[in-house]
């Protein structure tokens, strides 16, 4: 069953074309659903409230959105059709975003089942209902994790990704896939945003940037893996959020040149598409460590640890392919969006 939160928005114009948001009370999501309210589209957000992490954080942010005329939210699971179902059918939305997932590359190892309910099933569930309500444009997260085993740097759309690390990784490449089928049998345009490395303010408790933070301010240690020689294309919160509206706001293409022979992995005859969504210049793990301190004013107690089971050594990000459709470009340097990132926790948490 489902939970409408705000009941007296249900009168929302009908005039303005509706997108459904779902993942709407997580880090992206929210992020997302601000800017599109803010430039007068109306916001369908999904969002089951789960306690992966400390829900208080997910109804902050839900708070944050509740005080838009344009905004509605449901409280659903993503695996109870019957919701998902009338939620569609009750709003009749034109387009749709999925953001919302299991996620976490080191919890899918000891529970991987939660991944298949929810990054499996539930995308499934979205499908069906953009199929059966006729929706123009489904936009859904992949991540860069699908690249797993790759070492070819940096991360193409154009190089397969066909071996998966992690439980994780695995379920957001099964919906590259499954979008891919529903594309083709169905000619719903789906496009799929492989994230890079996701930070900034309102973030997930669960990572690193949020743990680290607390742990340095408490005075508490840190565990680093790998020994701190993991890099990553670390992604400003806003400039994944302006990536997505780009590509929410241009439907998914056939690629006229696509050869069967030859086939390119990141489009198709159909109208599918694959983007890579993130900074491509990528940094050591301790130097972010390092910008933490420096925007902190306080040293980390570092417990170095080997590679984790699951856990990609790099990530760099090759994004030619958003550029040149897009004009694509990352504008937050680390010092900028960390120093943003501190401010907002000792504010949140009143420190």
């Amino acid at each position: 069953m489902y939970l409408k939160i705000n009941k007296e928005k249900k009168n929302m114009n009908k005039n303005i074309k509706k997108i459904i948001v779902t993942g709407s009370a997580g880090f992206i999501g929210s992020s997302l659903c601000i800017k599109l309210l803010e430039r007068g589209d109306s916001i369908i957000g999904i969002d089951n409230h789960n306690d992966y992490y400390d829900p208080k954080i997910k109804d902050a942010r839900l708070q944050r959105l509740e005080k838009y005329s344009n905004y509605l939210h449901y409280r659903a699971d993503l695996i109870d059709q019957d919701s998902l179902d009338k939620i569609f059918k009750e709003n009749s939305p034109h387009k749709a975003v999925n953001l919302a997932a299991q996620a976490g590359v080191r919890y899918s190892i000891e529970n991987p089942l939660a991944y298949i309910n929810s990054n499996i099933v539930g995308f499934a569930n979205i499908l069906e209902n953009c199929r059966k309500y006729k929706i123009k444009h489904l936009v859904y997260a992949s991540t860069s994790s699908v690249y797993g085993a790759n070492t070819k740097m940096p991360f193409s759309e154009h190089d397969s990704a066909n071996h998966p690390l992690s439980v994780y990784a695995a379920s957001k490449k099964s919906n590259e896939l499954m979008a891919h089928t529903y594309s083709h049998l169905y000619k719903l345009p789906t496009t799929g945003l492989r994230f890079f490395t996701v930070y900034g303010p309102w973030g997930r408790p669960d990572m690193a940037l949020f743990k680290f933070t607390k742990a340095i301010l408490e005075g508490k240690p840190i565990d680093v893996f790998n020994y701190g020689k993991h890099t990553r294309g670390f992604t400003y919160i806003d400039d994944i959020v302006k990536g997505i509206i780009k590509t929410l706001d241009n439907s998914a293409v056939i690629n006229s040149n696509w050869n069967s022979d030859q086939p390119d992995p990141g489009s198709s005859n159909v109208p599918w598409c694959i983007y890579n969504i993130g900074n491509n210049k990528p940094i050591q793990l301790m130097h972010y460590i390092e910008a933490m301190e420096k925007s902190i004013g306080k040293k980390a107690k570092i417990n170095f640890l080997p590679l984790q089971k699951g856990d990609v050594k790099d990530t760099h990000a090759n994004i030619d392919k958003l550029k040149i459709r897009f004009d694509y470009k990352t504008s937050t340097e680390i010092t900028e969006g960390i120093d943003n990132f501190v401010k907002w926790y000792k504010n949140y948490y009143k420190m």
